[in-house]
């Protein structure tokens, strides 16, 4: 039986005690840290396809519209949309970058895209790992067990 990863059981069975441990944090590590990432481009989506939202919302209003502008998450002043053609793009470390509101849209669809395959890639990636620690788990185990049987 061959892992997804590279490593085969046949080679992981033949790994001493010491190395099988040494494998299996690594590959935990490794797993814990993917799921990190797996969060934070969750979170990264989800803003974006607010922002996507709002974005839509705004162009089907009419100039001159009042409305309630977010400050913060919880503090909303009241404003006039003035030109809603236009919108000012986060693109990063404090960038932003006017763009008309097709241009904005179709940043925030292309980032989501992008994120998305992210996530796929590293969803499979986590996959494997996750595998190797398994298998490398129920080796160490079964090493273990016989260790204790033999003594």
């Amino acid at each position: 039986m061959a892992s997804k990863a590279g490593i085969r059981v046949p080679e992981m069975e033949k790994m001493s005690i010491e190395h099988l441990k040494a494998l299996k944090e690594q590959t935990d590590l490794e797993v814990n840290l993917l799921q990190d990432s797996l969060n934070n481009i969750r979170t990264a989506t989800s803003r974006l396809e607010i922002a996507s939202a709002a974005l839509n919302d705004l162009s089907l209003r009419p100039q001159g519209k009042k409305m309630l502008v977010p400050l913060t998450a919880s503090l909303y002043v009241p404003g006039k949309l003035d030109d809603a053609d236009k919108v000012l793009v986060d693109v990063g470390t404090g960038y932003f970058i006017e763009k008309t509101m097709a241009e904005g849209k179709d940043y925030c669809e292309r980032k989501i895209n992008l994120l998305r395959s992210n996530y796929d890639q590293l969803v499979e990636v986590a996959t494997k790992k996750k595998s190797i620690a398994d298998e490398a788990g129920v080796i160490l185990q079964a090493k273990l067990k016989q260790l204790g049987a033999a003594t």
